[in-house]
């Protein structure tokens, strides 16, 4: 039996977010690390919501350019990285 699990936070942001920037890296000459390009595209800007209540404010809410609870934005693809 298959079933959905609802997970969360970082332990399911993190592997995410790190097969996206490899997905979106490039190699550069013989190096073997990945090196990412220049945003092709930028990401989705959050500008509203919020996780919580805290002192700064911007640290738990949305809002236009840098917040806390999504940093610049959410990927758009891979041509964010």
């Amino acid at each position: 039996m298959r079933a959905w699990v609802t997970v969360g936070g970082t332990s399911a942001s993190a592997p995410i977010i790190a097969g996206v920037y490899g997905l979106g890296g490039q190699r550069r000459g013989d190096e073997r690390e990945l090196v990412p390009p220049r945003a092709r595209r930028p990401p989705f800007d959050v500008t509203s919501g919020t996780n919580g209540a805290c002192r700064p404010s911007y640290l738990c809410a949305g809002g236009p350019g840098y917040d806390g609870p999504s940093g610049l934005g959410t990927p758009n693809g891979t041509g964010a990285f």
